[in-house]
């Protein structure tokens, strides 16, 4: 097999990085170890971040409940059985000041998976860095904020994508210009893959989605490339098949450093490099004989470090029934310290580069996202595809002959359609918040009502709706309205009031 190395593969640390992104891959410096968590009210949540942390956690990754995710107060009408259900509940910048407590933000990286409401949670955490005394330009971590896939796959959105957009432009130019540790953006395929896409679609479609909010970037004219895409990020999962997953992030790095080179015309390389974090769980982990998740989770994990990922979540055994317990929590993270410092194979960068059969397997990888993504090109971008219903008629389309080929036993799952067996569940223990929870947050979110500045709290909600009709960068009065304490609701319902909201197409 011909292989023109310098253009293929390269050295690790070299364009086009498909041997990782630097020279000293793990040995200079281990992915980062998140636990994604989140439940209850913020008191609740920062105590198991905190245990986390205790426990070797290098990050933190914050579950949000679904009405924050959607742009709804804890004491909206439509939400009271959500609030603190899935994440930790966060109407104001007093729930984030506690979230946050005693955690130093200089110090530690936290990501938020948040899409709809994203730019509003960035608003969040830099007021309440600065209220311990971190500078904005000291702040580590990602907002999601990847609406395009939300239309598609998973269904948090809020407002149409035109204005969504403008949105996340709107974030990744304050990044840039003032919080340029932390990523604006982490487009994420994880949600298209949990949807039933294939691995080639969970990276084409997340590249085409990428390359939909650079445009509007560079469209505007006011940045180059080179200023924001080291901020841009990347979000997967790991799902079994162990050397397919390895080459889907080597030939998405590649494919992603040629993207932004060719179409866009950048020279630096670090604006070339593909910054990916990952879930090892998720749709992968089934319920009968679930503590097969262990060893799911540990070869997804290994398959993740192999295909060179920057911070990874490993999700719990239990995932399936209930939220994690500290047990279950404590053991996924133990996965990876278990392959950070006993394996030894953080020590070699890219150690399967060179195999013929991992190697093959990238360029095939890659053929096929170029192939994806120039059938989205044809069909008019990601956002037509999106607005038509076509690339969820696809998702669903795949995600029909995954459920077919599971039942007829085509693909094996064990202990679900081979070596089954009459072991009952697990005992784990499902965590509701309880009525006393939810009072407390209700009436957290009241004072804060009653205690703020009203009049400053209207001018400012007029300056947020303003700002939405007009052109200027909406995070400045973002940030200054949730200074004033004013909720995640309040803003969201202007924001609604002058875009509208989003309608999913029916009939695909």
């Amino acid at each position: 097999m011909a292989v023109d190395y310098e253009r293929q593969l390269a050295d690790p640390g070299r364009y086009p990085f498909t041997r990782g992104n630097f020279a000293g891959g793990y040995r200079d410096r281990l992915w980062t170890f998140r636990q994604y968590s989140g439940f209850g009210t913020p008191e609740q949540t920062n105590a198991r971040y905190r245990y986390l942390l205790e426990q070797g956690g290098t990050g933190l990754s914050v579950a949000l409940d679904l009405p924050t995710q959607c742009g709804y107060d804890s004491d909206h009408p439509d939400v009271e059985e959500e609030v603190g259900r899935v994440g930790v509940a966060l109407d104001s910048l007093r729930d984030a000041e506690i979230l946050f407590d005693g955690i130093p933000l200089d110090r530690i990286s936290t990501s938020f998976t948040i899409n709809g409401t994203a730019a509003i949670l960035l608003a969040f955490y830099v007021a309440v860095g600065e209220k311990q005394g971190v500078a904005r330009a000291a702040l580590r971590g990602t907002i999601q904020n990847d609406i395009l896939k939300e239309y598609a796959s998973r269904g948090t959105w809020i407002w149409p994508p035109r204005p969504s957009l403008r949105l996340i432009a709107d974030t990744i130019e304050f990044c840039a210009e003032q919080v340029p540790r932390f990523n604006a953006i982490s487009v994420a395929g994880a949600h298209f893959r949990d949807a039933g896409a294939t691995a080639a679609q969970e990276m084409a479609f997340t590249l085409q989605d990428a390359l939909t909010y650079c445009d509007e970037v560079v469209a505007r004219g006011r940045m180059s490339i080179e200023r924001f895409a080291p901020q841009v990020s990347f979000f997967f999962y790991t799902h079994g098949d162990f050397f397919e997953e390895i080459a889907k992030y080597r030939a998405g790095r590649r494919r992603w450093a040629r993207l932004v080179r060719e179409r866009y015309g950048a020279t630096d390389d670090n604006a070339c490099r593909f910054r990916v974090g990952c879930v090892c769980g998720g749709a992968s982990l089934y319920a009968p004989q679930a503590r097969n998740n262990i060893v799911r989770v540990a070869y997804e994990a290994l398959a993740s470090v192999l295909g060179g990922v920057q911070s990874m979540f490993t999700a719990a055994w239990d995932e399936p029934f209930a939220l994690p317990t500290e047990a279950s929590t404590t053991l996924a993270l133990r996965t990876q310290q278990v392959i950070a410092y006993e394996t030894g194979v953080p020590m070699v960068t890219d150690p399967l580069g060179g195999s013929y059969y991992v190697e093959e397997m990238t360029d095939r990888m890659e053929a096929q996202l170029v192939e994806i993504m120039a059938d989205l090109e044809r069909y008019g971008g990601m956002v037509k595809a999106i607005e038509d219903g076509y690339v969820q008629r696809l998702i669903s389309e795949q995600a029909y002959r995954h459920q077919r080929d599971l039942e007829s036993g085509e693909r094996v799952v064990v202990g679900v359609n081979r070596f089954a067996s009459d072991e009952p569940p697990p005992e784990v223990a499902g965590y509701e918040m309880d009525a006393g929870d939810r009072s407390r947050q209700l009436e957290r979110l009241a004072s804060v009502r009653r205690e703020r500045e009203s009049r400053e709290v209207s001018r400012l909600l007029r300056e947020v709706g303003a700002a939405a009709r007009g052109e200027a960068n909406l995070m400045p009065v973002l940030v200054e309205a949730v200074q004033a304490y004013c909720t995640l609701g309040e803003i969201s319902d202007v924001l609604r009031e002058a875009w509208g909201e989003f309608r999913q197409p029916v009939g695909f």
